[in-house]
Formats: structure tokens, sequence, C-alpha cells
């Protein structure tokens, strides 16, 4: 039972940083903005924090510095793509690939800058209990924050105004401008969210998953993010079971290795991807599910007259 619990804690470790991002890129999309910089912001986030956490010791400020960086950098993706009209397809693949080169550039001085991490939780008499104590109390407290951001991203969108205000500007801008919502404002503030939901998820891998810097340690993950919200068909609830979903897949992977498998490394480091592409191929045949479920403006440029 011990070892289910420690699956189950290496699950949702392994699922957090596909949780901020996916949710944060989900609340970007609601807003009819299509942002593929995640890979990129997250890469910045991660080298931002550890930069942080390695001079001022603080792996805390460095969180909060991450997501500082990556949503100041989906700030320059929001002028472009809201302000001056540009592609967002192409503005978004050019952000992630400067933040992936960014990130490089900066973090060669820390490749072997080893930090003091983000430390799971040990709460004294409840940490230490049998199979309970390690499912409830044995996470880092970031994983604790993804689940909180989920149940308030699920009660904005559903249950409040603003939400309401969110998913009718990501519908239809026109109607929502003609009502009087300032829809650039808010298409500001969605991009915002996102960018600093891409940097918690990179500040994640960087400062209390490794802890460590490796350039282009996310992976893939932001492109995975991006897959995630197309495959939770922009439902919260569907995010979480499939970032848990795809964190278990790549938890198989190293369980693989560890077990001494006879399968190439390079084979077993694919699961995670081809099991997003399986995915993907299996939802684009259902194009009526995505079409009611897509917001209606996704990717269109609009601004108002």
């Amino acid at each position: 039972m011990n070892e289910i619990a420690q699956i189950v804690v290496l699950t949702l470790a392994a699922g957090t940083p596909l949780v901020f991002a996916a949710l944060g890129e989900l609340v970007v999309e609601k807003a009819g903005v299509l942002n593929l910089g995640v890979e990129g912001m997250m890469l910045v986030g991660a080298i931002a924090s550890f930069i942080v956490a390695a001079k001022a010791g603080s792996p805390w400020l460095g969180v909060f510095v991450g997501a500082l960086a990556a949503a100041l950098l989906s700030q320059i993706f929001a002028v472009i793509v809201l302000t001056l009209r540009a592609n967002q397809v192409a503005t978004g693949l050019a952000l992630s690939l400067f933040g992936i080169g960014l990130s490089a550039f900066i973090g060669r001085p820390f490749m072997s800058v080893v930090i003091d991490g983000i430390k799971p939780l040990a709460v004294p008499g409840l940490s230490t209990m049998p199979l309970v104590g390690k499912l409830i109390f044995g996470h880092n407290p970031l994983v604790y924050l993804s689940i909180a951001l989920f149940l308030a991203v699920q009660v904005f969108l559903q249950r409040t105004r603003a939400g309401l205000v969110l998913r009718a500007v990501g519908e239809s801008p026109q109607s929502a401008h003609a009502i009087g919502y300032p829809v650039i404002a808010i298409r500001y503030a969605a991009v915002l969210f996102g960018g600093a939901c891409a940097g918690l998820a990179g500040a994640f891998l960087a400062v209390a998953y490794t802890p460590s810097w490796v350039e282009g340690m996310t992976a893939g993950r932001g492109w995975i993010a991006l897959a995630l919200v197309v495959f939770a068909s922009w439902k919260p609830w569907r995010v979480m079971i499939g970032a848990y979903l795809f964190g278990s897949v790549t938890l198989a992977q190293f369980q693989a290795q560890a077990a001494g498998v006879a399968v190439p490394s390079q084979l077993l480091a694919m699961l995670p991807y081809v099991a997003t592409v399986v995915v993907l191929a299996l939802i684009s045949r259902d194009a009526t599910m995505i079409r009611l479920n897509a917001p209606a403006s996704l990717g269109k440029p609009y601004h108002p007259e």
C-alpha cells in the first residue's frame, strides 16, 4: 500500500506543471486568444525562478519571480496580437522560440549550480500515518497550489459574473463590446494570467521537482499543455484528469527504466508524446465536439471600431 501511495504522489508531482500551464492556457483560450508560446514562457519562468532561488537562497521568492517573468513575457505577445493585430499562431511560435533561446543563453552559467529547493510537506504526526499520511499530507506545497488553482478557475468560469464575461468575450467579442465590456483589456488580463501560470509551471520544475537547471528542461511539456486544453474540450476538470494521466505516462517511463525493462531509453522517453498524438488523433475524429466546445472567436483577431 505504501508503494501505491508513493506512485500516486509521484504521479501528482509529474502532472502538476501540466496543470499549471494548461489551466492558464485554458483561460487564455476562453477569452478567444490562442497563445502557442507556453513552452517558451515555461522555460523563462524556470530560469528566472532558479536564478533568484540560487542567488537569494529563497525558492519561494524564485517561484514568484518566475511567474512574474513569464507574465511579462506574455504581455509582449499580447501587445503584438491584441494591439498590433498580428497573427496569433505565428506570434505564439515566435514567442516560444524566443523563450527557449533566451532561457538557454541566460541559464548557461547555472548549469552546474545546486540549490535547496521546495520540499514536500512534513506535518508532524500526520505525514507519517500509513497510506493516508503520504496521500494527503506528503505532497509538495506547489501541488496543493495547483489543486487550489483548479478550484479557483472552475468557480471563476462557471459561478462568477467575471467568468461569464470572459467566456462571452471568447464567444463573441463584437457582442461583448456592444454592451460595454472592454474586450481588449479583458484579453490582456487573460493573457497575463496564462503567462503567470506558465511561469509557475516552469518554476515548479526548476525549484521543486528537480531542483536544478538544465537547458530545455520542460522537455515539451508546454506543447503537451496546449494539446491538453483541446483534449479537455476546454473544461477545467478534464484538464486535471488529463494532466495526471500524462503525468502517469511520464512516470511509467521512469518506472520502466528503473525496473530494467529491455527497451531503449529513447523509446520510453517517447511515451508522453506518443500518448499526446494518439489522444489528439482520436479527438480530431469528433469535429462536432470540438466545434461545440471551442470558443467561437479562438485565434481570430479583433479590434473595436
